[in-house]
């Protein structure tokens, strides 16, 4: 069937072309932008990174003058303040296109509702909402971070269909197969951040890269580890493809942080105790533009950040393998559920295939514990 040329067709293509650029932007939005006039494309654009053009800055240009009287489709509403970059709807003003098509409003509060009232003002027709929820779901990350300042965090886990991450003998190479690790490289590639606890630190010493065909974006490595227990041998440590931050607590021994700071580790004291305070790590990464995080920790640091309430989004792996075994490491780790009524439910759950493996995909209902403490 023959795709139909509509404001949905030019703005799902918008969409498309924003979607692309998932993992290049860091903090900032995924935004797509088509300019038609007279039934053809003259303009296209995505914003690729941040401090430069957003998508309506490099559509414009390939427009050029014939951009007057033209339709912009916009997936997210132009910005109306002068942040790293001009606003795009003076931009969009400048050009004097004769339309504009937005998807989803900008959830940024500096931003919600001005530029598109710039634009009326200015006399330009402003059609808003279409297929705002797709856009909406596109940009979830930055949409939690710029109206709470917190991560966007996914846990995603590989596990058998029992539950495990490992045999008995801590043997985890491999739970799942090529395909779902490749697609958790382009997972990490799509975050700011990657975090583990110091156990899977210690029983696996992981380099935490992205590692893909094709060059891609490394995330920063986060690592929970309250006594600093790191080696200074660890990968993470040594390696300096991405930065890495120790969260440890105002306890952990001075002369072991001085070693990891010289070493050029970022060491971050969350909590005076003797375990890591992981709500007040989430907002110290949060006010270090760190805007979200794939988690990737063992059952005792998924348990205490889910059962806390600090999981955004779940991405759950599961091989066709069963390998029992009662103190084989399990997924989560957490004190537990006395009712069934009390578990932790997952709304909007999809399941597909990833290679041989199943990937469930869902988010938690309880998001909105104030505090979480790890040990580690």
């Amino acid at each position: 069937m023959l795709d139909v040329l509509n404001d949905e067709y030019y703005m799902s293509l918008a969409l498309d072309m924003a979607a692309k650029a998932a993992g290049q932007t860091g903090i900032n939005p995924v935004v797509g932008c088509v300019i038609v006039k007279e039934g053809r494309i003259i303009g296209i654009g995505t914003h690729l990174k941040r401090g430069e053009g957003h998508a309506e800055v490099h559509a414009l240009r390939m427009a050029g003058a014939e951009a007057e009287g033209a339709t912009a489709y916009v997936t997210l509403e132009p910005c109306s303040h002068y942040g790293k970059t001009p606003p795009c709807c003076e931009r969009l003003i400048e050009a004097k296109v004769a339309r504009v098509v937005t998807a989803a409003t900008d959830p940024n509060p500096v931003v919600s509702g001005r530029g598109l009232a710039r634009l009326r003002e200015q006399g330009i027709q402003v059609t808003e909402g279409l297929l705002a929820e797709r856009s909406r779901a596109m940009n979830e990350k930055f949409n939690k971070f710029i109206t709470t300042g917190m991560p966007f965090v996914t846990l995603k886990t590989a596990s058998t269909l029992d539950g495990k991450i490992a045999t008995v003998e801590h043997h985890s190479r491999w739970v799942t197969g090529a395909v779902a690790r490749e697609q958790t490289h382009t997972l990490r590639h799509q975050h700011n951040a990657i975090m583990v606890g110091i156990g899977t630190l210690e029983a696996d010493d992981p380099l935490l890269t992205t590692r893909a065909e094709v060059p891609a974006l490394h995330p920063v490595r986060i690592v929970v580890d309250s006594k600093l227990r790191i080696s200074l041998q660890a990968r993470v440590v040594t390696d300096r493809t991405a930065p890495t931050i120790v969260l440890t607590t105002t306890g952990a021994e001075e002369s072991k942080r001085l070693a990891l700071e010289e070493a050029g580790i970022t060491v971050i004291s969350c909590g005076d105790g003797p375990s890591v305070d992981l709500s007040a790590a989430m907002k110290e990464l949060g006010a270090r533009d760190i805007g979200s995080i794939l988690l990737e920790g063992g059952g005792k640091l998924n348990g205490a950040m889910l059962d806390a309430g600090l999981i955004d989004k779940m991405i759950l792996y599961y091989a066709p393998k069963l390998i029992g075994g009662d103190l084989a490491p399990a997924s989560f780790s957490f004190p537990g559920r006395k009712l069934m009524s009390e578990a932790i439910m997952l709304d909007g759950v999809q399941v597909e295939m990833a290679g041989e493996d199943i990937c469930v995909t869902g988010y938690p209902r309880n998001r909105a514990a104030n505090s979480a403490i790890m040990e580690g």
